[in-house]
């Protein structure tokens, strides 16, 4: 029984001891993922050829400038790092803001598209003619993608290499699916495509027409979470004009009003966003 109870400490003291070293590989793991999101969500917004190393750069710059810029105005030290946060936090604000937009506009596409493929594939093209058709005929927004699409095969000649250039383009979990099932069909073959072209429509148009009910009843949510964020930072900006009142923040008491201020705020601006939150569709077949 002593043996057994000291291998056990021993087993117990071990699993301690490594996981106080493994720390470094989840860290590099976390900022692995982090990066991809980021990629992501830069690809939607439109700067697709911006990299997260120069974005996160980029944000750095900005409220680099917003801190000497208020600090100028108001000459108080707390005002100017608290300006600077929320201007450092503004070019990942614009960069979601334009990914959700671009992401609902082609959410409410892809049942196009995947009709296109159906029509195409029913007409007797090719899996690579129906996937270059798109460019052509498809969505406006989304033809751009698939020109390219068309270049790369007929350059190369290899669908699949073809297909997974497209998906990044894309970084859309819609596209990751129609492109897996196109890259599933070419591999093993089968007569069924058109079936899971049509079973696939029918499933996007259903989560878009759900979808665009929920959203259209929790964005009154959504819109009170970002006024009732921005107000108390909207009234420290018009009371930051004045001398006397940026001078009040300098003091110690004055600078912990606002740390308590800004975790009260970005607190309850996540609260109430995910309480409202949809539950969003993520890239399982990056």
């Amino acid at each position: 029984m002593g043996v057994v109870c000291g291998l056990l400490l021993g087993a117990g003291v071990l699993c301690v001891w490594l996981s106080c070293w493994s720390g470094p590989a989840r860290a590099a793991r976390s900022q692995a993922r982090w990066a991809l999101q980021l990629q992501d969500l830069l690809v939607h917004s439109g700067a697709a050829s911006v990299t997260p190393r120069g974005f996160v750069g980029a944000s750095a710059a900005v409220a680099a400038v917003a801190l000497v810029v208020t600090w100028a105005l108001t000459a108080s030290g707390p005002i100017a790092m608290a300006f600077a946060l929320i201007a450092g936090l503004g070019p990942m604000a614009l960069v979601k803001s334009r990914s959700r937009r671009r992401r609902i506009e082609l959410r409410e596409l892809w049942p196009e598209v995947v009709d296109h493929l159906g029509s195409g594939v029913r007409a007797g093209l090719s899996l690579p003619e129906a996937v270059a058709q798109i460019g052509e005929r498809g969505p406006i927004q989304l033809r751009e993608p698939f020109r390219a699409f068309a270049r790369d095969y007929r350059s190369s000649g290899r669908f699949e290499e073809s297909l997974l250039t497209l998906k990044a383009r894309l970084a859309d979990p819609a596209a990751d699916r129609v492109i897996e099932a196109l890259r599933i069909t070419r591999d093993v073959g089968g007569t069924d495509l058109g079936r899971l072209l049509r079973t696939l429509s029918a499933f996007l148009r259903e989560d878009l027409r759900t979808r665009g009910e929920l959203e259209a009843r929790q964005s009154w949510t959504v819109a009170g979470a970002r006024t009732a964020a921005a107000g108390p930072w909207v009234v420290l900006a018009f009371l930051a004009t004045r001398p006397e009142a940026a001078a009040a923040y300098n003091s110690p008491l004055g600078a912990g009003v606002l740390v308590g201020g800004a975790a009260c705020s970005i607190a309850a601006y996540q609260l109430m966003v995910r309480i409202g939150r949809l539950p969003q569709d993520i890239r399982v077949l990056r």
